[in-house]
């Protein structure tokens, strides 16, 4: 097992939220060793549960006092146990705390479940990130076959291929159709594939629902879907009042590069360096990283991109509490140029003080004016651990 960013109180009541495959139960069964598993991906708990939820009362004030965890694996599939843990917690005040993991916010929303609010902190957890891969991690890998830890901890790339074709077929069986989140199947198959083929790049509900055969509503709560599955991200377009006009619509990105390459049958192949594809990947680890470093070292920054209508734009923006902005474009080049930075230049007199980075592959740390170009790496500690 690698250690992972991510810090889990022994102290408190949590909710563990990440899409399927990140590493959810593995991580709970290294941290929490002795804790009492309820887990609702086995029929046998599900069913018992399902029929009497009432049932995990007697469970948990049988325990053993020495017993410090309740864990309940996937509690999206069965709702209400989350009143019955309310209960436990503020009426029965059993000593144990409490750690409910799932891949679906969605259902629990749409079915009006207590989320424990006050009572239970929330916590999110990512496929792998660089830092924790250490010497193990690979680049070309990363942008090939993406972060998935039992994708990665596969040998060959034949069998992480295979691996990803599942993930993709299990995910439409197992978390949007058994949960019900759709009416139909292949609509949103289709549009798992042209998200894919759109993937890191501004959304256009309206070109999207053309080419999937369904309405704009609909494609806009298919993308909701992937947010509330724990399967992409949303980046908002920069949102403070700026001189330039600015485009509206938000970015989208998979929560991994190879679901995106799988769903847009491009995992086959791997990633060639100065391909258009190559350089979305790049740009999408990079955002990726960022995200999962802000969430694991709770720094609340604000993300976001801009691109105006005359098209300019800043890759990613990221807002700092007590920090100067970063202005970050991103290149996936081995070797960084100074025209690399220009989009940057036509922003600085619209924030106070901002940081200007170009990241590339290149490892020299270059500066001209007041843009700064660094090797991915090296930005990545500045901005979060500088």
């Amino acid at each position: 097992m690698r250690s992972r960013l991510i810090t889990l109180q022994n102290d408190e009541n949590f909710f563990l939220f990440g899409a399927r495959g990140t590493g959810k139960s593995t991580l709970i069964k290294e941290r929490f060793p002795g804790a009492h598993v309820v887990n609702l991906l086995l029929a046998t708990h599900e069913e018992r549960l399902s029929r009497n939820p009432d049932d995990l009362v007697a469970e948990v004030e049988a325990l053993n006092p020495i017993v410090s965890h309740v864990v309940i694996d996937e509690i999206q599939k069965i709702p209400k146990l989350c009143d019955i843990v309310h209960f436990l917690i503020e009426e029965k005040r059993v000593p144990q705390k409490f750690i409910l993991t799932g891949s679906s916010a969605r259902k629990l929303k749409s079915s009006g479940a207590n989320l424990l609010a006050g009572r239970a902190l929330y916590c999110n957890l990512f496929p792998f990130s660089y830092r924790e891969l250490g010497d193990d991690f690979d680049l070309q890998k990363a942008l090939s076959y993406g972060l998935l830890p039992e994708a990665w901890n596969r040998g060959k790339s034949q069998s992480i291929v295979r691996f990803l074709r599942a993930y993709g077929q299990t995910y439409l069986k197992e978390e949007v159709w058994a949960e019900h989140l759709i009416r139909k199947l292949e609509p949103f198959r289709k549009f798992l594939e042209v998200a894919a083929q759109h993937n890191a790049q501004i959304v256009n509900y309206s070109a999207i629902a053309k080419i999937v055969g369904v309405d704009v509503k609909t494609v806009q709560t298919y993308f909701q879907i992937l947010e509330e599955t724990y399967l992409g991200i949303i980046l908002e377009p920069f949102s403070r009042s700026i001189r330039h006009q600015v485009h509206g619509a938000p970015k989208f990105y998979f929560v991994d590069i190879g679901i995106a390459r799988t769903l847009s049958r491009l995992v086959g192949f791997p990633a060639q360096p100065t391909t258009t594809e190559y350089g979305r990947v790049f740009e999408q680890f990079i955002v990726l990283e960022c995200i999962k470093l802000n969430a694991y070292l709770e720094l609340d920054y604000r993300f976001s991109y801009l691109t105006t209508k005359a098209g300019a734009e800043i890759d990613l923006i990221i807002e700092r509490p007590g920090k100067p902005t970063v202005l970050m474009e991103i290149k996936s080049s081995e070797q960084s140029l100074p025209d690399h930075g220009r989009h940057l230049n036509g922003f600085l007199a619209d924030f106070e003080d901002p940081v200007g980075l170009v990241v590339s592959q290149d490892r020299t740390r270059k500066k001209y004016g007041w843009i700064t170009h660094l090797h991915w790496a090296e930005a990545l500690d500045e901005v979060f651990y500088g």
